[in-house]
């Protein structure tokens, strides 16, 4: 006798297959590529939303900057990227409540084993991580999902040399980060 699995619902499970989501994220970028002309891409919302906030304060001081120019003047600051960047952690948050794997963890046990408890020792690495990853994104001239996503999908030579780069930066980083102590 044969015994089936019951059938469970795609929007509640934890993990998704990583075939499904890069098949689904390969549509999106045909999609976004066929109906906006761009590729999919997040770090440039950052520039776009500090480009705003500037000229908020003064236009004249976005206009004199050629880096906010650039994707300020003559365009909308507020596009479907930005609410993509948006939508991401909404996304996110949804997934782990219909899940029910959300959890509120100031410090992860492999970062308690390694660096110890202090909340703001977590919270600094964090930020100055994030901070460097997208100073490294913009003079890259895009992030992950701008050079990998879709540089990869039109075969960019620049897109597969940061992809490599990226994961043996990665790679080395987690192995000084996490080695195992003496």
């Amino acid at each position: 006798m044969q015994t089936t699995l019951p059938a469970t619902n795609l929007w509640t499970r934890a993990r998704w297959s990583p075939y499904l989501v890069g098949t689904l994220i390969g549509v999106l970028s045909w999609v976004t590529f066929y109906v906006m002309d761009q590729a999919l891409g997040a770090s440039t919302t950052l520039v776009r939303a500090a480009g705003m906030i500037t000229g908020a304060v003064s236009e004249e001081a976005v206009r004199g900057n050629a880096y906010y120019s650039k994707y300020l003047v003559g365009k909308p600051g507020i596009d479907w990227q930005f609410a993509l960047v948006v939508m991401l952690p909404i996304g996110a948050l949804i997934a782990a409540r219909l899940s029910k794997s959300f959890r509120s963890e100031s410090v992860p046990e492999l970062w308690r084993s390694r660096f110890g408890n202090s909340k703001g020792l977590r919270y600094a690495a964090a930020f100055a991580g994030g901070a460097l990853m997208l100073f490294g994104a913009r003079l890259a001239g895009g992030c992950t999902s701008g050079h990998s996503i879709s540089g990869n999908l039109q075969l960019a030579v620049s897109g597969w040399i940061f992809t490599i780069a990226l994961f043996v930066g990665g790679i080395a980083t987690a192995m000084t980060l996490y080695k195992k102590q003496s």
